[in-house]
């Protein structure tokens, strides 16, 4: 099949090339301003998901110390109110018949009362008196004349007080009654 190409019609084929080319210079243009615009909201968006990682790495460990402090708090309260209970029990016992006390006695004026000898001994310590003194047994001196002397104290139902566990035996008196 021959065909004859006019220069008209050659004319129109080049217009419509140039408008062809035009559109797509256009088009072309028209997707790299709209691929520019995603690569931009891309980046602001990786950008903002990176902060917001960090952000919840950093309040992560924030919370896992908040927690580590919340479980050690909670387990000192625990100690401390059972700590509590032993002591209203043993508050609201009282004292029992024949339960002892030590009153730790400097110069013959009470110095503080301990639930135990052991416990004032090593309080005499704390005061200058030397750890391992070798406590003995009172004579008849007044309390006066120790620098430190303990005194044990029974609890009587009876008196509801205390009372020393141990009294002094007079001393007998050549031929006196």
């Amino acid at each position: 099949m021959i065909r004859i190409v006019t220069r008209t019609r050659l004319a129109r084929l080049e217009d419509a090339a140039r408008a062809a080319s035009a559109q797509n210079r256009q088009t072309s243009g028209a997707a790299n301003e709209a691929f520019g615009r995603h690569v931009r909201e891309l980046w602001n968006v990786t950008d903002r998901a990176e902060r917001a990682e960090a952000t919840t790495t950093e309040v992560g460990v924030l919370l896992s110390g908040a927690l580590a402090e919340l479980s050690d708090a909670q387990q000192e309260m625990l100690r401390k109110d059972i700590e509590i209970r032993r002591l209203r029990e043993e508050l609201n016992c009282g004292p029992r018949e024949g339960e002892t006390v030590t009153v730790l006695m400097h110069h013959g004026e009470p110095h503080a009362v301990y639930a135990s000898r052991e416990a004032a001994h090593a309080d005499t310590a704390t005061h200058g008196y030397p750890a391992d003194h070798v406590w003995t047994p009172c004579d008849e001196r007044p309390a006066a004349a120790f620098t430190w002397r303990c005194e044990a104290f029974s609890y009587n139902p009876a008196s509801r007080g205390f009372h020393r566990a141990h009294v002094s035996v007079p001393r007998v008196l050549d031929g006196a009654a």
